[in-house]
């Protein structure tokens, strides 16, 4: 896994999105504290909100950042995203009112959500090979993972010798860092093909994404990925300290447990899918999570909830959402033309986050309002819901040649080369407006 590291490219790139991710964390970190200095006992209140407008960022700004993504060189667009972030990171310590947090964190995340598929649409044009790509993607797991991690602990050490606004400080370095980073090598930047309005431009990835069977199967695996996730990151406190009675450390472990089963994931993976295809492989992960939640539920009913089950419980929980998640940009890069990723990805962004925006609140209102039990079994239900949808939605044999005929096109058309009536693998695109069905003609 660890040989695609030799380009160099590649390799500035991880290492910027390492660094950026450890500046991330300690903002999370900081945020929390701040909100506590700012709002006392209403601090959780402010931090819910915070999390919302993040999650409305990126669900509304995504799009619209993915559609203008060529316009401009790659790099340009990175380091300059790298900036705006690390200019309010820097404005952060010294906020004195809640709405200032509000405003700030609407930028910032703004920035995120105009940076992050970008970015993510940008490795497999330097890594154009399928297995090099895929291991890049596990990579990007394990990044991810390790963040969650290392964060807390870094923001532990310093803590013990700086105040908590000097975290932001530390966020100020990792966007530096990362926009450093990216501007020490050269990225293709793909053109636009056709010239388009912005109403086409800002919706392309969306439309692109909806038409494709296999990205509609993606979707829905999403949705089982942020039920169990939601689970996790929402409710750990809650099990670990109210119901089971322990401390801070145990929850943190418990954490841990679902970033190492993340982890393992991330590891066996690249292996797995140089063997299988992606649909069997995500749909087992996705059916791993929803087994897992219905099996905890049970526990918890007949003998209730126990600390080490609850520690398996989360391993197996991480190991199936990294198993569901870790894929998906091979099938994002499979969708698109290079000039449209950006798009796509963005579209990816998006919708991915629309489900943790439904899934986040639904966790935290479940357990409040009706226990562990009730919590879990209706998360396992919207997980396999997410499953069910996966199996319907992506046909099994989407990636081979599909016939079709073209009757709007011109006869000497460059695409007719082979006739009207031809096959090959589907990508949506102006000639392929919608996914072709028995006895379908697919007009330009």
């Amino acid at each position: 896994m660890l040989a695609i590291l030799a380009d160099r490219t590649y390799r500035h790139l991880f290492l910027a999105q390492i660094i950026a991710l450890l500046g991330t964390g300690l903002a999370t970190i900081a945020l929390g504290l701040l909100a506590y200095d700012l709002a006392g006992e209403n601090a959780a209140l402010v931090l819910g909100l915070v999390f919302t407008i993040k999650m409305v960022a990126y669900v509304g700004v995504a799009p619209i950042a993915g559609a203008f993504a060529n316009r401009w060189p790659r790099r340009t667009m990175l380091v300059s995203l790298d900036l705006i972030r690390a200019a309010v990171a820097l404005c952060l310590p010294f906020v004195n009112e809640i709405w200032q947090v509000y405003v700030l964190i609407f930028v910032l995340q703004s920035a995120s959500a105009a940076f992050t598929p970008t970015f993510q649409a940008t490795i497999p044009d330097i890594l154009p090979e399928e297995e090099r790509y895929t291991r890049a993607l596990s990579l990007s797991r394990l990044a991810y993972d390790l963040e969650n991690l290392v964060s807390p602990a870094l923001a532990a050490l310093l803590l013990a010798v700086v105040s908590y606004q000097t975290l932001f400080f530390g966020t100020v370095v990792g966007f530096v860092g990362s926009a450093l980073l990216v501007i020490s090598v050269m990225l293709p930047s793909p053109q636009e093909t056709a010239p388009r309005g912005i109403y086409d431009r800002t919706t392309r990835g969306l439309r692109i994404y909806l038409a494709t069977p296999r990205l509609r199967g993606l979707l829905s695996l999403n949705l089982a990925a942020a039920a169990a996730g939601a689970m996790v990151l929402v409710n750990t406190v809650i099990l670990v300290k109210v119901d089971l009675g322990l401390g801070d450390t145990q929850v943190a472990i418990a954490l841990g447990a679902f970033g190492g089963g993340s982890m393992l994931a991330a590891l066996v993976l690249p292996r797995m899918l140089d063997t299988w295809a992606d649909r069997p492989v995500m749909i087992g992960g996705a059916a791993i999570l929803v087994v897992t939640l219905l099996g905890l539920a049970a526990i918890g009913i007949v003998i209730g909830l126990q600390w080490y089950l609850l520690l398996a419980g989360w391993v197996v929980i991480g190991l199936g959402y990294s198993t569901v998640l870790t894929p998906s940009g091979r099938l994002l890069k499979r969708s698109a033309h290079p000039e449209d990723r950006p798009a796509v990805y963005a579209a990816q962004f998006a919708l991915s986050h629309a489900c943790w925006l439904v899934t986040y609140p639904l966790a935290g209102w479940l357990i409040t309002a009706s226990g562990p039990a009730t919590a879990l079994v209706s998360l396992a239900l919207l997980a396999a819901l997410g499953l069910v949808g996966g199996v319907l939605l992506w046909p099994r044999n989407d990636a081979e040649a599909l016939a079709h005929v073209h009757e709007d096109l011109p006869e000497d058309h460059p695409h007719l080369r082979d006739g009207r009536s031809h096959s090959h693998p589907i990508v949506i695109d102006d000639y392929h407006p919608h996914w072709p069905r028995v006895g379908d003609t697919t007009s330009r």
